[in-house]
């Protein structure tokens, strides 16, 4: 008898450090948190995949309610999770210098094209490389990319003018095969037709580039992450020897082909040759036009151009141009999903983008032009309403990078005191799905964005993109590569729904990013026109 109790006492001792001890961090310094019971719940459904993990986001985000913030726990990963829009404004623009950093899951010696690339840099290496990548993705070097992108998207739409009167397609893999075209031309100087050509080499490593799925992905992945040390020691990568090769030769020998025969190309791999020989500067051309809700004005950080780096190698050029894949393979195809699932299911508001559409062209002459694209509202209004209810990442961290202090301004809070190296997580998803900010937040409703209506949404609860210094450069890119695209889709088809569609669309549990369960299914049915 004594036995067992000692061996229960052990027991219970032992569940105590482990489980209960660690996940009552945040309540021991009187910051307030989801109770054990929640907790453990969350992550179990996370282990278990018993749902998405945009569901859980959402979960954590309307526990505590009335808080500005709560504490939280990804297994025993802590994070304090900003739930006030003031606050996300204090933290990530006012006193973003104490918040630099994101944080660095695979670092630079190990692999050094994911930890050279934008996202994963830190400190004052992210703000030179920021300078010298932002005069890149103005909306001037933007308007000079839009020819590379129509071009890719008539080729899209144009796979799909069969002659037949409805076309059922699976639209995350069309999406991310054009999204892969698009990077091809616009980043690398190369054309694809990766609907044709199912297997072409640069669709082949760019998906191998960015699959972080299967046990052996995530094994090397939990391996590097844990154990950086004997990760480096062994050589153990996350890209493949063949891949990161492949991408490496493709820029070196892109380099010295147009060097050679003074060849000028508006794609990125252009605009980081002009960086290394310090002509790239941050310009906004007159009289090019730059709206668009979601847009981000770029902060001063992108605009220093004392902070612009000359010497750029061969890797760094390599790094930077591998962002697109990042981006486009999965986040940006992914928008563009959600957009075609949102106008199939609500045919009154594809009615009216439509309309828009068949107008826009009739001025252009049939000829859609950059600036014509820009300045269509209602387009805008269902891209920023798709990006609120789907946001692009669902949700996103800053790591503090010196001491910092939120004041407390409600009764009941107390100060909370910051050290190097804590985490924040800003959980987009259910900011965006708060009915405190966006009253029945389930239904989609662009109308949200009018001219009217845009002006009360209030600021930071909306946040897509990230915000402050550190919000997604590409925006601009993103948004203007998913109008296009629909642009083209809808000029020649109406988007169905079919049998094999997702309605309603159910969140897929065993992905880190939205998706839905079963695939994006639709029909492209051919429009009809009157004489």
């Amino acid at each position: 008898m004594f036995w067992s109790l000692i061996i229960v006492g052990l027991i219970t001792f032992i569940v105590y450090l482990i489980l209960i001890k660690p996940i009552n961090y945040w309540k021991s310094r009187g910051i307030p948190q989801p109770n054990f019971l929640k907790l453990w719940t969350e992550n179990a459904r996370t282990i278990f995949q018993l749902a998405s993990q945009a569901d859980i986001v959402k979960s954590v985000y309307d526990s505590n309610q009335g808080k500005r913030y709560a504490g939280g726990y990804q297994f025993l990963r802590l994070s304090l999770i900003l739930k006030d829009p003031d606050l996300i404004k204090q933290i990530t623009v006012k006193d973003f210098d104490h918040f630099l950093d994101h944080s660095q899951l695979i670092s630079e010696e190990i692999e050094p094209l994911f930890g050279k690339n934008l996202f994963a840099l830190q400190g004052d290496t992210w703000k030179d490389m920021r300078a010298t990548l932002s005069p890149s993705f103005t909306s001037s070097k933007m308007r000079a990319m839009f020819g590379l992108m129509i071009e890719c998207a008539e080729q899209f739409v144009h796979y799909f003018q069969n002659g037949n009167t409805e076309t059922v397609v699976e639209f995350k893999d069309a999406f991310t095969r054009f999204a892969n075209d698009v990077i091809a031309s616009t980043a690398f100087g190369i054309t694809c037709d990766s609907l044709k050509d199912r297997e072409n080499e640069f669709y082949i490593m760019g998906k191998e580039a960015t699959n972080f799925g299967g046990f052996w992905k995530n094994f090397k992945f939990l391996f590097i992450f844990t154990c950086p040390s004997l990760s480096k020691l062994f050589g153990i990568t996350m890209l493949d020897t063949s891949v990161g090769e492949f991408f490496r030769r493709l820029v070196k020998t892109n380099i010295e082909s147009r060097e050679k025969n003074g060849i000028v190309r508006p794609d990125m791999i252009h605009l980081l040759m002009e960086a290394r020989k310090g002509r790239l500067k941050h310009e906004q051309s007159e009289g090019v036009i730059d709206t668009g809700f979601a847009v981000i004005e770029e902060s001063n950080v992108g605009k220093e151009e004392k902070r612009q780096k000359k010497q750029l190698s061969d890797d760094d050029v390599t790094a930077q141009a591998l962002i697109f894949f990042f981006a486009g393979f999965d986040t940006v195809s992914t928008l563009m999903c959600f957009a075609v699932y949102e106008l199939a299911v609500n045919p009154d508001v594809q009615q009216n983008l439509r309309e828009e559409i068949d107008e826009t062209l009739k001025n252009c002459n049939g000829s859609l032009t950059y600036e014509a694209l820009l300045k269509m509202k209602y387009m805008d209004m269902v891209i920023s309403e798709t990006l609120r209810k789907w946001p692009a990442a669902i949700a996103v961290d800053r790591v503090c990078t010196k001491p910092y202090t939120i004041e407390p301004i409600r009764n009941g809070e107390k100060p909370v005191h910051l050290e190097k190296g804590d985490v924040l997580m800003l959980p987009i998803y259910g900011l965006h799905r708060d009915k405190q900010f966006y009253p029945d937040p389930d239904r989609f409703d662009p109308e949200r964005f009018s001219d009217e209506n845009k002006g009360s949404i209030y600021p930071y609860s909306y946040i897509p993109f990230g915000s402050g210094p550190r919000s997604c450069i590409g925006n601009r890119f993103a948004l203007l590569e998913t109008k296009t695209v629909l642009f083209c889709i809808l000029s020649k088809f109406e988007i169905t729904v079919v049998e094999k569609s997702p309605v309603p669309l159910r969140l897929a549990r065993n992905q880190l990013n939205l998706l839905a369960e079963g695939g994006f299914w639709f029909g492209l049915k051919s429009r009809k026109y009157s004489d």
